[in-house]
């Protein structure tokens, strides 16, 4: 699947606040953008401004509203679909899913690595699957 070769074309990106460039830095929001846009799935998408702590301090889902234009919740993840995360108040973050349980995301320290999603850390702040609505 294009989706899934493309994210892992990204792998050891440094992560970057509001930056997609592969290879140089990326963070979650961006790091989903360019890989969509590179498998020829969305164009133009640009979430910007947006402050690196504002799910910390808000209610506003202003993430998940982003996916919410171009996805559809669903209950079982296939390959190149996204797993959302709730850190702070409000959803925060997102991983393409390789095959679940693991997803290939762009993490604050790490940069864009494989996690298992099934693991506490993530398992705890789970929102939901959500896949790209194609029609």
């Amino acid at each position: 699947m294009e989706v899934v070769h493309e994210a892992l074309s990204w792998l050891g990106t440094p992560y970057h606040h509001a930056a997609g460039i592969k290879h140089a830095g990326v963070d979650c929001a961006f790091f989903l953008i360019r890989v969509y846009e590179a498998s020829g799935l969305v164009s133009g998408v640009d979430p910007r401004p947006y402050p690196q702590d504002w799910h910390l301090h808000r209610d506003e889902e202003r993430y998940l509203g982003w996916v919410k234009c171009y996805c559809q919740p669903t209950n079982k993840a296939l390959p190149g679909d996204i797993a959302l995360y709730r850190f702070g108040r409000a959803v925060s973050h997102g991983a393409v899913v390789i095959d679940w349980p693991i997803l290939c995301h762009s993490v604050i320290r790490h940069g864009v690595i494989l996690s298992d999603g099934s693991q506490p850390e993530w398992a705890t702040r789970f929102a939901g699957f959500w896949r790209l609505d194609l029609a």
